[in-house]
Order: structure tokens, then sequence, then C-alpha cells
């Protein structure tokens, strides 16, 4: 095995949004320094259940109204026109 090739493994501070502190292993930065997360499994909708943040409502309709006969032709737009009356 090659000499000098594994990057520098040492010990962190991660601290999470709720100011709780822990002690990791990692290769960031160097010995002793501070992680502050922005956002972590604590206040992500993601791990949190919910879905108001990470997706708007109306997303789909608002891509629909904007690009919803995108490509088509003169002939076609006038048809899907024709349908929905």
């Amino acid at each position: 095995m090659k000499a000098d090739i594994h990057p520098d493994y040492h010990d962190i501070k991660v601290v999470m949004t709720d100011g709780t502190e822990y002690t990791t292993r990692s290769t960031y930065g160097k010995e002793g320094d501070v992680i502050k997360l922005d956002v972590d499994p604590l206040t992500h909708p993601a791990w949190q259940g919910g879905t108001g943040k990470v997706v708007e409502k109306g997303q789909l309709s608002k891509f629909e109204k904007r690009f919803g006969n995108f490509g088509l032709g003169e002939d076609q737009k006038s048809e899907k026109a024709d349908e929905k009356k």
C-alpha cells in the first residue's frame, strides 16, 4: 500500500441547530474545528414529516400553466383548447 495517500482523520465538534454538541471524526478542516449546522434532522422538514418548506403547494399546476403547451404545433394547440371546452 502507498504511504501518505490517506487524508488526515481527526476529531471535530459538530453543533446542531438547537445547540447540542457532539464530537466525531472527520477529514474536514483540522483537529478541533467546529461545524455549526444550519439544517439538521431536528429542523429539516424531510425528517420532521412536513412538506411545507420543501415543496411549495401548487408547483405542478404552476408548471403546467407555464409549459403545458410547450412543443405543440399550432394545430395541436387548437385541438387541445377544443378538448377543454
